[in-house]
């Protein structure tokens, strides 16, 4: 069955017959309201569409819950408008055993379809972990063993979504840091990138990762001498894989010690919003701290819809991979940059960072062609 919102991407239902339409109830205010109400479709592709752009540049969407249920109804055009949009590659966030699986059956399904090979969806990637909210569901002689299976899939990217979340603790802490450190260990067993989550647990947090590192390097025989560390941090272990704290909003301080942990910074729709009390503005302020080879950008989709869509009526309800500019356009300004330029580079960390060949989604060294990244037209539909 078609969904509605492949309905409102280019087809048009046949008018019924004069006959039945005079047979028509006459629709109550309250449904004639409803029935002028836009689309989701139809305001992400007003959305896809500002003034004069020609073409939009390559990027890629470090983190997007695709597999969600939000997009059960219409996926296949979600993720045709993800490529038009510009996004070549999206890494579909796992956050549960069956959220990682979910994942990865997409990626099965999607990468090798008709559809992918004439380029009209992003090549998909994913991550297999456990989030905290769910480490209470974790089981041992299970979890990891069935993580460490998901991760044996060519498109797994990742460990993750792991971490801490001491802000809504959903899981007893206890249990958070126990899993999140399982699940640190797992990937530097299997030598993966972790992608991971921290709301209000900073300490605890790095101590995690640090102790993890520190095992790592005694196991390794290669303990470093007193002082030597990562950065200034007088000693700090460094992970032996590379990991990326996603959808980052913390403070000067907190981004600081990120970085001291040699963790790239996964950039959202959160920079989009201007309400005081979300801290877009004071995020946006912190962007040119962030070393040029650790920033990435992301959707987090379907949460956290770029507020800079304007105005609210013409921002969709739901957030998506295609809304991806709206965070670039954000970014780029911050750094006071031009938005190919932070496209380009931040699109190759991502690629480097989660093991996807360049070519496989149309980068090119900047010595080719015309020093660009592939971009996308932007036609009429």
């Amino acid at each position: 069955m078609a969904s509605a919102a492949a309905a409102n991407d280019g087809a048009t239902a046949p008018a019924p017959p004069a006959d039945a339409a005079a047979q028509q109830p006459t629709a109550s205010p309250a449904a004639k309201k409803g029935a002028d109400k836009p689309t989701q479709a139809a305001l992400v592709l007003a959305a896809m569409r500002p003034p004069g752009a020609a073409r939009a540049p390559l990027l890629v969407d470090v983190g997007a819950n695709i597999a969600d249920a939000a997009y059960h109804a219409d996926r296949p055009d979600v993720l045709r408008r993800a490529r038009r949009a510009g996004v070549a590659a999206l890494v579909v966030t796992g956050c549960s055993l069956e959220g990682s699986r979910a994942a990865a059956a997409l990626c099965d399904a999607y990468n090798g379809s008709a559809e992918a090979r004439a380029g009209e969806y992003p090549l998909l990637r994913f991550t297999a972990g456990v989030h905290p909210h769910h480490a209470k569901d974790c089981v041992d002689g299970e979890t990891i063993g069935a993580l460490r299976a998901l991760a044996a899939h060519p498109c797994c990217a990742a460990i993750g979504e792991c971490g801490l979340d001491f802000c809504r603790d959903l899981s007893p802490r206890d249990a958070q840091e126990r899993w999140f450190g399982l699940q640190v260990r797992l990937a530097i067993e299997l030598g993966k990138p972790l992608f991971m989550h921290c709301r209000d647990a900073g300490e605890r947090f790095a101590a995690v990762l640090n102790e993890a590192a520190a095992e790592a390097e005694a196991a390794a025989g290669g303990a470093r001498a007193a002082g030597s560390g990562n950065g200034d941090s007088g000693g700090t272990p460094e992970l032996p894989v590379p990991g990326v704290l996603h959808c980052f909003t913390g403070n000067a301080q907190e981004l600081r010690e990120c970085l001291d942990l040699g963790l790239h910074i996964g950039i959202t729709g959160w920079v989009c919003d201007e309400r005081p009390e979300r801290g877009g503005a004071e995020l946006a302020a912190l962007l040119p701290t962030i070393p040029r080879d650790r920033l990435m950008i992301e959707t987090d989709a379907p949460y956290l819809t770029p507020r800079t869509i304007l105005p609210s009526k013409a921002r969709p309800h739901r957030n998506e991979p295609a809304l991806l500019p709206y965070v670039l356009e954000t970014v780029a300004g911050a750094l006071g940059e031009e938005q190919e330029a932070v496209a380009r580079r931040t699109s190759a960390m991502a690629a480097a960072f989660f093991g996807i060949a360049p070519q496989d989604i149309g980068l090119v060294p900047e010595t080719e062609g015309d020093g660009q990244l592939g971009g996308v037209g932007g036609g009429s539909e």
